[in-house]
C-alpha cells in the first residue's frame, strides 16, 4: 500500500476521517448552509425559549418524565416558549406541558438511526443531519436551560452549554440540574475540578442543582427579570416570513 492510499469503508456516512474531495466538501458545507437558514426561518418568531435537555428513554410513569412535564407547564404560563430536542421521553414530557397548557412547544430534532422521532406535542420542529447544528439552534433562542437526567447526550449538552458560558461565547444565561440524588456524583466531581484548579468555582454560580420546580422556576424568573427586556422581533415581508 501506498502512503497517498485511503482505506475507504464500504459505506462512508462520517466526515471526521480527514479529508474528502473538494466536491463532496463543497456539497457539504452547502448541505450544512441549508439546515441552518432552514433552523433559522423555522424559529426566528417562536418567542423567548426556555430549553429542556434530557433522556430519551424514560417512559410516562418515570418521575423524571412527569417533572418535565411539570416544567413544560411552568415555562408556558411563565410566557415561555418549550424548547427541547424534539424527540421521545423528557423532551416529548416538556413539550407535552407546554402544549397541552396551551403554551407555545417547539423541537430541534435529529436524524438518527434509532430512538429519535418528532414527538407529537409540537406546533413547530426543525430535523437536523448533525449534531452541531441542532446544539446551536437549541441554544441560540433560549433565555434558560434544565438539564434533566439524561445520558452522554444529554452531558454533551450541559458541558457545552456551560463551556460557552465560561468563555463568554454566549451571554451568562441560568442553568438548572434537576434530580439531586442522580446528579450528586456528578456535582462531587465537578466540585473536585475546582478544587484541582481545572475550572473556577465562578463558573458554577449560575448552575442550580435541585429538585424542587418552583425553586428552578423561581431562580430562572428572578435572573431573566433582572437581566432582560425582551422584545418582539418585526417581520420582514419581502422575505415572506410568517409567525
Amino acid at each position: 500500500m501506498k502512503n497517498s492510499d485511503r482505506i475507504i469503508p464500504a459505506e462512508d456516512p462520517v466526515y471526521l476521517d480527514g479529508p474528502k474531495s473538494r466536491g463532496y466538501e463543497l456539497i457539504f458545507a452547502i448541505k450544512v448552509f441549508k439546515q441552518l437558514i432552514s433552523g433559522f426561518r423555522t424559529l426566528h418568531f417562536v418567542g423567548p425559549c426556555i430549553t429542556v435537555f434530557g433522556s430519551a428513554r424514560f417512559k410516562e410513569d418515570n418521575v423524571y418524565y412527569k417533572a418535565a412535564r411539570e416544567f413544560g407547564k411552568q415555562i408556558a404560563a411563565m410566557g415561555f416558549t418549550t424548547m427541547t430536542g424534539g424527540g421521545p421521553g423528557t423532551m416529548e414530557a416538556a413539550n407535552r406541558g407546554a402544549f397541552e397548557s396551551g403554551g407555545n412547544s417547539v423541537g430541534c430534532n435529529i436524524k438518527l438511526p434509532f430512538e429519535q422521532k418528532p414527538n407529537v406535542y409540537m406546533q413547530k420542529w426543525v430535523t437536523f443531519d448533525d449534531f452541531f447544528i441542532r446544539k446551536t439552534m437549541l441554544l441560540k433562542y433560549s433565555y434558560a436551560f434544565i438539564v434533566m437526567p439524561g445520558g452522554f447526550g444529554t452531558m454533551d449538552e450541559f458541558y457545552g452549554t456551560l463551556t460557552l458560558i465560561q468563555t463568554k461565547s454566549i451571554t451568562q444565561f441560568p442553568i438548572v440540574m434537576y434530580g439531586k440524588d442522580y446528579y450528586k456524583p456528578f456535582m462531587d466531581y465537578i466540585k473536585f475540578m475546582a478544587k484541582e484548579g481545572t475550572i473556577s468555582e465562578e463558573d458554577m454560580k449560575l448552575v442550580l442543582l435541585t429538585d424542587d420546580i418552583n425553586e428552578a422556576m423561581d431562580h430562572i424568573k428572578t435572573y431573566i427579570s433582572k437581566n432582560y427586556e425582551i422584545k418582539p422581533r418585526k417581520k420582514l415581508w419581502w422575505l415572506f416570513e410568517k409567525s
